[in-house]
């Protein structure tokens, strides 16, 4: 799953150009209804998963989906491993 990911990113990066021109046409209303048209269809034959909303975050330590951290990219579980172990600075074991 880690690599599908990183295929993704790959095809994201790779045609982020085309699609964005592609839809600043397709949303251009001063344009002709048949060039709109031709590029909406040109937008839906490229790759599927070169679209950005096919991307998920992942810890980037183990690949976990789930609980993830934006701010600092990785899971819930890494981050109580990291600050078990003393590695994030500014975090300390908590006991109450």
């Amino acid at each position: 799953m880690v690599e599908r990911q990183r295929k993704r990113e790959r095809l994201v990066a790779q045609y982020a150009a085309k699609r964005a021109s592609l839809k600043e046409i397709a949303n251009d209303e001063t344009k002709p209804m048949e060039e709109r048209f031709k590029a909406r269809l040109q937008l839906a034959e490229l790759p599927r998963n070169s679209s950005p909303t096919r991307l998920n975050n992942r810890c980037q330590l183990t690949g976990r989906p789930h609980a993830y951290y934006r701010k600092l990219k990785i899971s819930r579980i890494m981050l109580r491993n990291l600050g078990n172990k003393g590695l994030l600075p500014g975090m300390v074991k908590s006991s109450w």
